[in-house]
């Protein structure tokens, strides 16, 4: 495979991410929409770790994003349940107030 294709599924793959995130309106379908779109640039950056023999940059990379994407997930999954055990939805547009 070339780099060309790599650059093509994570194209289609933030695509996909993008519009669950504007789509959705469910809170956990909007944290896998931006999760895939992170997934598109760690893959990203993998192809161009592979492709580029002088250094590893793109390994080290993907793997602090994917650190911190597992660290963010957590976080957002402890919002969400935080909002719902409140609110009894998930729903963000029926979530109006953060304060009362």
């Amino acid at each position: 495979m070339s780099l060309t294709h790599y650059l093509l599924v994570g194209a289609c793959l933030f695509c996909i991410g993008l519009y669950v995130a504007l789509t959705k309106r469910n809170a956990i379908q909007i944290l896998i929409g931006i999760e895939l779109m992170l997934n598109a640039g760690i893959l990203n950056l993998v192809a161009f770790g592979k492709f580029d023999k002088a250094a590893n940059g793109g390994q080290l990379f993907a793997l602090f994003a994917i650190v911190l994407a597992a660290a963010t997930t957590a976080v957002a999954l402890a919002i969400i349940l935080n909002v719902y055990r409140r609110y009894k939805t998930i729903d963000p547009n029926k979530v109006d107030k953060l304060k009362g």
